[in-house]
């Protein structure tokens, strides 16, 4: 964290995390959210298939709210355009892809996402 201060950017991960790092330090509950955003091309071009990918945000304990959630790369609250996939207390406790990789040292994984409104999908 102590580059995403000294440079003063970062990746959603590295906000996510800032934000919460603040809101603890107030004493408020805070929570790390991973998940995906529903994004739309620029206008007059097409959407690209498998072109989104994971997102971070995070959420805070706001009584008498409630979790109200935050989305600090991109200056707004999470709405319907945000699907939570997943919730902790850091990146650690919901990394959106784990396990064991056997072989050489050359792997690379590749993730495409589509997040389509229902309403959108061809039948």
């Amino acid at each position: 964290m102590d580059r995403v201060f000294e440079i003063r950017a970062g990746v959603c991960q590295d906000l996510a995390h800032v934000g919460i790092a603040a809101m603890r330090s107030i004493g408020l509950p805070a929570r790390y959210v991973s998940g995906y955003l529903l994004t739309q091309p620029p206008p007059g071009m097409t959407r690209m298939l498998g072109a989104d990918a994971s997102h971070a945000w995070f959420s805070v304990w706001a009584p008498p709210f409630g979790w109200v959630d935050l989305d600090p790369t991109n200056n707004v609250l999470v709405s319907e355009t945000h699907v939570t996939a997943s919730w902790g207390r850091d990146y650690g406790d919901v990394a959106p892809v784990g396990g064991i990789i056997l072989g050489g040292h050359d792997h690379v994984v590749d993730v495409g996402v589509d997040v389509i409104p229902v309403d959108q999908v061809a039948p």
